[in-house]
């Protein structure tokens, strides 16, 4: 039975719930893992990730679907991509098999956290490995801790959608050749003085070019980016610095296997963005967030300030209909954790 909780009222934040998951990594191998109710974690002042930020995370949810079922959207996929955030980041892989399986052991033992069906809520799923050992020279550390917990949250648009206005960043994200690509705390850690600037100048988001020309579009702090063009062509940034959204590649794919739309994923100019006529932010927390402007330093590009466009809505939808067993999913999507 599901917590006495007013879902619609959650918010997208904190709350500790019964279990998370903890495997240590010492002498060159995992340990069993365990469920814990302890929800601290004590480690040297000296410790890895305290020193040199060698850490790095996934982030996923649990939905109850219209059968009553408790399930996740492709934690595979997340699994493979953690895989290689650590291996960039000179820390043991944490088997895809094991981290699966670690994922429904959480999900499993906090299912009372699960929201229902139709709350528009669901359980929010972070798992994150850090160097555990104390480091004082500047080298990978050699104990590492990989970890789950589990947080309900709520609807991500309270009160309805409301376009988001963005503007071009004057800072950069990612390097070529650097961590754009991997999901380390690190990236974040570098994006949080653009967005506070941003949120202080009225933006909600920042969008960031390529560090190396500025002249094409990559993706904002924390999301990829989808345009769709004047006949109707779903178009998504390629670049080797984006970060691989899950998110965005499910969309790609609903768009061109189940909706039957034309797609590309290429490079996208900044000075091309007056061209398309929708443009949407995709990732864990909202599925498609819908851009209703850009401002590109006083010149202003307006895809529609009201509602979601028609493509991105029907995008959003669709894939929100496949997490919530509205629609079927394809093979291999959906995550079953409980009957």
């Amino acid at each position: 039975m599901a917590k006495n909780i007013d879902w619609s009222s959650l918010g997208f934040g904190y709350i500790k719930t019964d279990w998370r998951y903890v495997a240590n990594y010492k002498d060159g191998q995992w340990d069993e893992g365990a469920l814990t109710e302890d929800g601290t974690i004590t480690m040297s002042e000296c410790a890895g990730v305290l020193q040199y930020a060698q850490t790095c995370f996934e982030g996923l949810k649990a939905y109850t679907t219209k059968d009553g079922k408790i399930v996740c959207f492709r934690p595979d996929l997340n699994a493979e991509r953690m895989i290689d955030s650590c291996e960039r980041l000179i820390m043991p892989t944490f088997p895809k098999e094991r981290f699966i399986e670690a994922v429904k052991r959480v999900v499993e033992a906090n299912k009372e956290w699960v929201p229902p069906y139709g709350s528009g809520a669901s359980l929010y799923l972070r798992p994150f490995m850090f160097g555990y050992d104390s480091v004082i020279g500047v080298k990978p550390a050699s104990e590492y801790q990989f970890r789950i917990f589990a947080t309900p949250v709520g609807p991500y648009f309270k009160g309805g959608v409301k376009p988001l206005t963005v503007r071009i960043s004057d800072y950069d994200r990612a390097a070529p050749r650097g961590t754009g690509h991997v999901k380390a705390g690190l990236n974040y850690a570098m994006s949080l003085y653009a967005i506070t600037d941003a949120h202080e100048k009225g933006f909600d988001e920042n969008i960031y070019p390529d560090s190396a020309t500025r002249t094409y579009i990559e993706e904002t702090g924390g999301a990829n980016i989808i345009f769709v063009t004047k006949d109707g062509t779903v178009v998504t940034p390629k670049s080797d610095t984006i970060l691989p959204s899950i998110t965005r590649r499910s969309l790609m794919y609903v768009a061109e296997h189940v909706l039957g739309m034309k797609v590309e994923q290429r490079k996208v100019r900044v000075d091309e963005l007056s061209d398309f006529v929708e443009c949407g932010l995709c990732g864990t927390a909202a599925v498609i967030s819908p851009v209703g402007k850009i401002v590109d330093h006083g010149k202003e590009i307006v895809y529609g300030m009201e509602d979601m466009g028609p493509v991105i809505k029907k995008l959003y939808h669709t894939l929100r209909g496949i997490q919530m067993g509205e629609i079927e999913a394809p093979e291999g999507w959906i995550e079953t954790i409980c009957e």
